[in-house]
């Protein structure tokens, strides 16, 4: 089956500024998912897909070429993944051939590895009629549990009927964790990633699950990297 990855890479983050491309350790944040897709994937299947002339120019410092920059439309604020992905698809199929899968890497979760990637693609390939593999880790705001929401009087409710005394009883619950997602290509061309029913997990460690969105998030991950660079020594 023929794939493409798609690295998507807005130029106006507000939560860190320059978010993208600044310096995670030794190197940009968004070359951690360049490097690992490049052990699995030619060069001419990743697009980095970018509207920032910055992105484009440090991306391909680094060696990949970025093959077109994203229009305006689809680098606002509002403007949906679903878009951004059709574009790329688009491009690659009228360039190349057509597609069969589609894998998504955000540049915010560095410590996702090749490793993590081959074997959510080979979970994929395995599954039959699937629209997505998507990566996952399992939260600790269960729903069963610790999460509540206010009813029509305005008190606390269980986000879902509960009669567990401990948060081990609880039913397993996961939450996205935005470092992989292995797209059928065939069901995006019909739906969005929101009304897909057909998709399966692959479960990651909360390590590697760590999505950086904030301030307090790349200091987190500057610890961990340093720690781990540390244990290396």
């Amino acid at each position: 089956m023929t794939s493409l990855v798609v690295i998507p890479a807005r130029g106006g983050s507000k939560g860190i500024p320059g978010k993208n491309i600044k310096k995670l350790g030794n190197k940009p944040l968004i070359q951690y998912s360049i490097d690992a897709a490049k052990q699995l994937f030619n060069e001419d299947q990743i697009i980095v897909s970018t509207d920032d002339i910055k992105i484009k120019n440090c991306v391909e410092q680094y060696g990949l070429k970025v093959p077109f920059l994203r229009p305006a439309h689809l680098a606002q604020d509002n403007s949906g993944t679903y878009e951004v992905l059709l574009h790329a698809v688009n491009y690659y199929e009228k360039t190349y051939h057509p597609l069969d899968i589609l894998v998504l890497l955000q540049p915010t979760s560095p410590f996702r590895s090749v490793n993590h990637i081959k074997e959510a693609l080979e979970m994929f390939e395995n599954e039959k009629n699937v629209d997505m593999v998507v990566s996952v880790k399992e939260t600790k705001s269960n729903p069963y549990y610790v999460l509540f929401e206010e009813n029509m009087n305005g008190f606390l409710e269980h986000s879902k009927p509960s009669v567990f005394k401990r948060r081990q009883d609880c039913p397993k619950v996961w939450e996205y964790n935005g470092a992989i997602y292995i797209i059928n290509v065939a069901s995006l061309k019909k739906h969005t990633l929101s009304q897909f029913q057909k998709i399966k997990k692959y479960e990651m460690d909360e390590f590697s699950s760590i999505d950086i969105d904030t301030n307090m998030d790349w200091e987190i991950a500057e610890n961990l990297l340093t720690n781990k660079n540390e244990d290396l020594i």
